[in-house]
């Protein structure tokens, strides 16, 4: 990426750690899905920098997200660690009881009816949060070489499989619900999202290889039984979607998954010409939406930015493929998917521009979102922090 770029997302970075109290005297505002992309963004700015303070960044932002989404509200009768552990079992395990998605309102109660507008606002645990959040301590792990990180996010991957997931009534695969109470009694939204067994299933296989590949004994949960199960869930021809996030997830999962083909394992090279193609399909229906082309206060920029990474992802995905070091050559047809999906690699530049122009950030859409569209602008500058994993360094002091 240009150093152009790097230093626009530096500037946006540095503004969301003083805004959200990272960097400066104010009371932390935390959100798992900001945090998430910011910490791997910090990550990324410290490799691109060399300058160790953003590795810091990253770090502190761990540290505020567990002790804040970790934990019952302020305003919650509950207190303590979510998981019940006492306060040093909590600081030795922060992930165990799951993390608060960081909404403004308290979860709906038991007795409270679902009102899908006030939902949404209101908070609780997301399954596809806490995967973003797994991805994100796993590259904590790749960037320092400390193994705790990867040992929390897949004592999280534990958590949330056994709350999200259920047996239903008939006797096939399991199923999953949407959205949980905070305490992940209960759930709030029991419907399935359209990629969650999806994400769980990259993420925990993800979270497995680092853990092997580390130097360190195997230890905490080696997630097996969940990704059998995960693969049983999700439908292979169910994945197409027209919406720019849900695209921009399947490129990026794409990618993550390119770094976990085992070597002349077809079944690996057929799932991830399934994804390319539903992608290249939803891409194809998403080319021609008239939301791409509103006016900026009918638009969300974040969900357009997800789809500019995984865009991102498809150039990353390209140079892979070309290189001689790569550790599975790739097949014809994938090559062919890819070709097909770099036809639109300008979609992401289009988006990127325009929410670049100061004058189509001046809109009440871009403002009430402010954090995680600036922070999705800075992944789509810099996306190295968030799609590429590091080879395993030697551990850095604690």
């Amino acid at each position: 990426m240009s150093n152009s770029r790097i230093t626009e997302a530096i500037v946006l970075m540095q503004d969301f750690a003083e805004r959200t109290g990272l960097s400066a005297d104010v009371p932390p505002r935390r959100y798992l899905w900001t945090d998430a992309f910011a910490v791997c963004n910090y990550l990324g700015l410290a490799q691109a920098t060399e300058e160790h303070h953003y590795t810091t960044l990253a770090l502190r932002l761990v540290d505020q997200v567990h002790h804040a989404l970790g934990r019952h509200r302020d305003d919650d009768p509950r207190t303590g660690w979510l998981s019940g552990l006492n306060e040093h079992a909590g600081e030795l395990h922060p992930t165990r009881g799951g993390l608060r998605i960081g909404k403004g309102q308290p979860e709906r109660g038991p007795d409270q009816p679902l009102d899908e507008r006030l939902e949404w606002d209101r908070d609780g645990q997301y399954f596809h949060y806490l995967t973003k959040w797994m991805h994100a301590l796993d590259q904590v792990t790749h960037a320092t070489g400390q193994p705790g990180f990867n040992l929390w996010a897949r004592e999280l991957a534990k958590t949330a499989f056994n709350t999200f997931t259920y047996l239903s009534s008939t006797k096939g695969p399991r199923r999953m619900v949407w959205k949980m109470s905070i305490d992940l009694t209960r759930a709030l939204v029991p419907a399935m999202g359209q990629h969650d067994p999806l994400d769980g299933y990259i993420t925990c296989r993800e979270l497995l290889s680092t853990a092997i590949a580390l130097p360190t004994p195997l230890v905490g949960p080696k997630l097996g039984k969940e990704i059998r199960q995960f693969a049983e869930m999700f439908d292979k021809g169910g994945w197409t979607t027209a919406d720019p996030l849900g695209i921009g997830g399947l490129l990026s999962d794409a990618y993550r998954m390119s770094g976990l083909l085992l070597p002349g394992a077809k079944t690996d090279e057929q799932f991830l010409e399934n994804l390319l193609t539903a992608a290249l399909s939803g891409l194809q229906d998403c080319a021609d939406n008239v939301e791409l082309h509103r006016p900026a206060e009918y638009r969300l920029a974040f969900r357009e930015l997800g789809l500019a990474i995984g865009l991102h992802a498809v150039e990353y995905l390209l140079q892979a493929a070309d290189s001689k070091t790569t550790r599975n050559s790739t097949s014809p047809k994938t090559r062919t998917l890819l070709q097909a999906l770099l036809q639109y690699a300008p979609m992401a530049s289009d988006i990127e521009s325009f929410w670049r122009n100061p004058e189509h950030r001046d809109t009440d859409a871009w403002s009430e979102h402010r954090d995680i569209n600036e922070v999705m602008l800075a992944t789509s500058l810099a996306p190295e922090g968030f799609l590429i994993k590091r080879a395993l360094l030697p551990a850095e002091p604690a």
